[in-house]
């Protein structure tokens, strides 16, 4: 089983960004997928999750309304759509996958990608 993020990179305040978490091994769309992320200094942080169900919980205030979760079971993909980024949003964003159901709760998780940077500055 391999999760790969993709996507990150650098963006100007107000920019966005697409997030791509690939898999192998495993089918998305019958899992729960997360997307967390850990800012320098920080603990890991739940952003967003989407159930086996197809449905979608937002962990954080700061980001609802800008950032969106989705799947594209073709792809065997799940995404995270990041608009009006702020620099509060820089951090290394990871995709996780656990079997019971979603959790914004890192140890929870039971499969991790590598994580991808996002780096928002003027």
């Amino acid at each position: 089983l391999q999760l790969v993020e993709s996507g990150g990179g650098w963006v100007q305040p107000g920019g966005s960004l697409r997030l791509s978490c690939e898999a192998s091994g495993l089918t998305l769309e019958n899992s729960n997928v997360g997307w967390f992320r850990q800012a320098p200094g920080t603990e890991r942080e739940g952003v967003s999750c989407i159930t086996s169900g197809g449905y979608i919980i937002d962990y954080l205030d700061t980001v609802k309304g800008r950032f969106t979760i989705s799947r594209d079971g073709a792809k065997n993909t799940v995404y995270l759509q990041m608009n009006s980024l702020k620099p509060e949003d820089t951090a290394v964003y990871y995709c996780a996958v656990r079997n019971y159901d979603c959790s914004a709760y890192a140890p929870a998780m039971d499969h991790w990608g590598k994580g991808t940077l996002v780096t928002v500055s003027p």
